[in-house]
């Protein structure tokens, strides 16, 4: 006999919703958490930065409200107080977590899991005890840690973005390493609120998952509010006193009160003594999975950033912890193939399914729509005119493969796009669909006109 019918390792955004829905489908279940509920998303991830963004961009709107007839004089902001809310945030939502794992009936365990087996686990608790449980099915969510390059220096000057969100104080000049996502995010956030701020990537373009006409809005906008952006060569000779830290790029030498390091992540795997249970993992330590999460071992599942290929990002988790308890309870789930993704700089970017690139590398024939805010009553009415919402569609069928927006609001967008793609919709059954006016979401309904060359509101040369 099992202790459990299912345990999840890990109460993050996937780990904690896989418990929630096997203990629904009537599966006894226990959780076991190392440090935090709710994860990095909800700790020192989604949560905290999206709330430290929403303070930027409230100072940003009253520092710029002249030209809507609204006069703001003497705007300040208090960075610890940004941080003290951020705070009080995570908290309730962490404690909320907690809540709903109570209210469906899984128990809770603290402490740090290892493999005994493929069907048991221990669990080393914050009291020194251990405890040993077993389970029929068992489900991976233990997440990852920011990577930090062995060839940076040892330093208070040197962090990753969980050590930066403690900062109680913005650092005036700004360093970070690396152009991706999390780099790109904290950028702006920091240059919103008025720091100096220096990105160095070693690729020739930030965020390189976009597009390179999206990628042209956002470098745009970055450097408009200061943000100086160095692509295509790596950051050398790091080194850090108690006073700053500095490096050089080519033939320049940069300084700054703290390097935030963002170049990617690394998956919480090594703690847990996989091999005592006989799971595969690849040469970067994630493990290799089937579209309902489940591993080599039939009995266990994985899910999360420790999968190898997975789109890191916490709905995706969400996603493929419900898929797994499904599949560990007897149903026929599995893991959607449509993820939308949503960035957070300014201006905001969203995208689903395909992009150019892609659909480029595997010989799809394509056909690309856009229209642009500046072109959109509310986008105008708003005073956000910068970006666009473009389609990506099949050459002969229309039928629509992947979507990216960039601008305001496209991370509330991109849910639309989303919804199309995944349920094969075709350019026409968007363009025919009557959207609001005025609106945000019904640049989509035009850029699908735009692809026939029909846009009522563009000139034809719009549609490529």
């Amino acid at each position: 006999m099992y202790d459990y019918d299912v345990i999840v390792i890990g109460a993050g955004p996937g780990g904690y919703p896989a418990a929630i829905r096997a203990a629904q489908l009537g599966k006894k279940t226990a959780i076991i958490e190392k440090e935090a509920f709710g994860g990095t998303c909800l700790n020192w991830g989604c949560i905290p930065t999206k709330t430290l963004i929403a303070s930027a961009e409230r100072y940003h709107h009253a520092k710029t409200s002249k030209d809507f007839g609204v006069t703001s004089n003497g705007v300040s902001f208090d960075y610890s107080r940004m941080i003290g809310r951020k705070a009080e945030i995570v908290k309730k939502l962490s404690s909320g977590v907690r809540m709903l794992l109570k209210s469906n009936g899984v128990e809770i365990f603290e402490g740090m899991a290892r493999f005994e087996s493929a069907e048991r686990i221990s669990v080393s608790q914050p009291d020194g005890s251990r405890r040993w449980l077993s389970a029929a099915s068992i489900i991976i969510a233990a997440g990852s840690d920011s990577a930090m390059p062995g060839f940076l220096p040892k330093s208070s000057r040197v962090l990753e973005s969980r050590a930066f969100l403690d900062l109680t104080e913005l650092p005036k000049n700004l360093l970070v390493l690396g152009g991706g996502v999390i780099g790109c995010e904290f950028a702006c956030m920091a240059a919103a609120l008025g720091s100096k701020v220096t990105v160095v990537e070693m690729l020739e373009d930030i965020v390189m998952i976009l597009d390179a006409d999206v990628r042209r809005v956002l470098r745009k906008r970055m450097e408009e509010m200061g943000v100086k952006l160095l692509t295509g060569a790596p950051l050398t000779d790091i080194a850090a006193d108690k006073n700053k830290v500095t490096g050089r790029f080519k033939d320049q030498t940069l300084s700054g009160d703290v390097l935030l390091v963002a170049v990617g992540r690394k998956p919480n795997t090594a703690t847990l003594d996989l091999d005592r249970a006989g799971i595969k993992t690849d040469t970067r330590g994630t493990i290799p999975v089937d579209n309902q999460g489940r591993t080599n071992i039939p009995s266990v599942f994985a899910i999360g950033d420790l999968v190898s290929g997975s789109i890191q990002l916490a709905h995706a988790a969400t996603q493929q912890g419900i898929a797994a308890a499904e599949a560990a309870s007897g149903l026929r789930s599995k893991v959607e193939p449509i993820c939308p993704s949503c960035i957070f700089t300014s201006p905001e970017i969203g995208l689903a399914g395909l992009s150019e690139a892609h659909a480029a590398a595997k010989r799809i024939q394509i056909k690309t729509a856009l229209f642009p805010f500046s072109a959109l009553g509310k986008a105008m009415a708003a005073g956000e005119t910068d970006g666009f919402v473009k389609w990506i569609a099949d050459h002969e069928t229309g039928q629509l493969l992947g979507a990216q927006a960039v601008g305001c609001h496209a991370t509330e967008l991109i849910a639309e796009a989303a919804l199309a793609i995944r349920n094969e919709l075709t350019i026409d059954e968007v363009a025919h669909t009557i959207h609001s006016h005025p609106t945000m979401s019904e640049a989509w309904m035009e850029a699908a006109h735009a692809f026939h060359g029909n846009c009522i509101h563009l000139p034809k040369r719009a549609a490529r």
